[in-house]
């Protein structure tokens, strides 16, 4: 128990040595598809409202009723919490007009924050070949919308290679795009070397690091392969043999996120975007320990 206890006391020297400046926060969250599922929902984004982030994001499905869904929540959530409220939108199976009015919707209910992505299609051969790009142009010709747009540390799972990857963040950006979220990563040095890789290319935004904790290692693992993301040998190791324990899971989960907060705080990073998966517990105690 004594050692336990020191334990604990040097977590919170760390704390009090390595984060005496600001860190803000923000929460993605997704549209739940049950009842049970929209009550975890709420309870996430009540508990977390409490950490005053600097905004919430919700994503978009790739159906209409997913989408519908999505738009319902960012308004019920701005007005739950008075906390800005991103919508995702997407644009790869939607035409111009149908973004117009969507897009038109949400600037009249107040929502002016968007986070504009290309998105994944449910079919083989899709309407509308439409780019992110093309979205913030559209976005910019409508109203003067906040908008966010996605970055990939570790190359898009599409990308040719890193410069085709910071030329086409470099044109969302030069088109209105106000910052980038990354796509969620686990070697802090590849995100270091993109955000040099950004400045070299004159892409003067804040590049907001997207960072998902370990809740189930094996899901991980599935994410991982769809987006293109390199899992550490060392988190095989340590995640070995815990298949059934996800309790276990979670609290290491907590510690990599921590440990890598630090670091990116060292290196000047201010601002950092949690994918939730509409879960709270890791998250708010995560944030509580680094001083929110």
């Amino acid at each position: 128990m004594q050692n336990f206890s020191k334990y604990h006391q040097n977590i919170v020297y760390q704390k009090k040595e390595n984060l005496g400046h600001i860190i803000n926060c923000s929460f993605e969250f997704f549209p739940p598809k049950s009842i049970n599922l929209e009550k975890n929902l709420w309870f996430s984004v009540e508990q977390l409202s409490k950490l005053k982030p600097k905004f919430f994001s919700v994503t978009y499905g790739a159906n209409s009723g997913e989408r519908l869904k999505t738009y319902e929540i960012v308004k019920k959530i701005n007005k739950k919490t008075q906390v800005i409220t991103a919508a995702h939108l997407t644009c790869v199976d939607s035409t111009p007009d149908e973004l117009k009015r969507i897009a038109q919707d949400y600037w009249n209910n107040g929502i002016q924050s968007i986070v504009a992505l290309r998105g994944d299609t449910l079919k083989k051969n899709y309407r509308h070949k439409m780019y992110a790009l093309d979205l913030v142009i559209l976005l910019k010709k409508i109203a003067d919308f906040d908008i966010s747009v996605a970055a990939y540390p570790e190359l898009h799972p599409e990308s040719k290679d890193a410069k085709f990857d910071i030329m086409s963040l470099k044109k969302k950006i030069d088109a209105g795009a106000n910052r980038a979220i990354t796509q969620f990563f686990f070697n802090v040095e590849s995100y270091l070397r993109f955000r040099d890789n950004c400045i070299k290319n004159n892409i003067n935004v804040e590049i907001i690091p997207g960072i998902l904790p370990v809740y189930n290692f094996q899901q991980l693992q599935r994410f991982a392969e769809m987006t293109n993301v390199h899992i550490p040998k060392w988190m095989f190791e340590i995640f070995y043999g815990l298949d059934d324990d996800i309790a276990v899971q979670k609290i290491i989960g907590s510690s990599i996120v921590i440990d890598m907060v630090k670091n990116l705080s060292s290196e000047g990073v201010k601002n950092f975007h949690f994918y939730t998966l509409n879960q709270s517990e890791v998250i708010y105690s995560v944030c509580r320990m680094l001083g929110l």
